[in-house]
């Protein structure tokens, strides 16, 4: 059986992100693999056994396109409030809470904020099928 073991997204500014991924996620560096021209840098928290490795190209400046197959990353997290009042005051500008409902039952509460490189994260409230 396959498991999953990591994401891959591309990053012009590494620092940027490395900082952002630190303050909104709580993950740290797991591994860094520096090659000539370009850098794979792993991250993870105790949270998890998936990790999300960050592509760094040396000399890239323009912004990556995510095409129409992007969608978002997404964590669950124990108090959404918390995390969309830190995020505010980190000046991430998360977009606003909003509630999802099926057939009149709360399936989902979340919202989404973007990374340095526009990449969205989605953040749920622990509920459900979302642990």
């Amino acid at each position: 059986m396959a498991k999953m073991i990591h994401a891959m997204i591309r990053v012009i500014d590494l620092d940027a992100s490395l900082a952002f991924y630190k303050q909104a996620l709580d993950l740290d560096i797991a591994e860094r693999l520096d090659f000539d021209g370009f850098s794979l840098v792993y991250l993870r928290n105790n949270e998890n056994d998936m990790e999300l490795e960050l592509t760094w190209n040396e000399g890239t400046t323009e912004a990556y396109t995510h095409g129409t197959g992007y969608g978002h990353i997404a964590v669950a997290v124990d108090d959404l409030e918390a995390e969309y009042k830190k995020l505010s005051e980190l000046n991430y500008n998360p977009a606003e809470i909003k509630e999802f409902y099926r057939e009149g039952v709360l399936l989902a509460k979340f919202f989404f904020v973007q990374d340095p490189d526009g990449y969205k994260i989605e953040f749920l409230q622990r509920h459900g099928r979302y642990q």
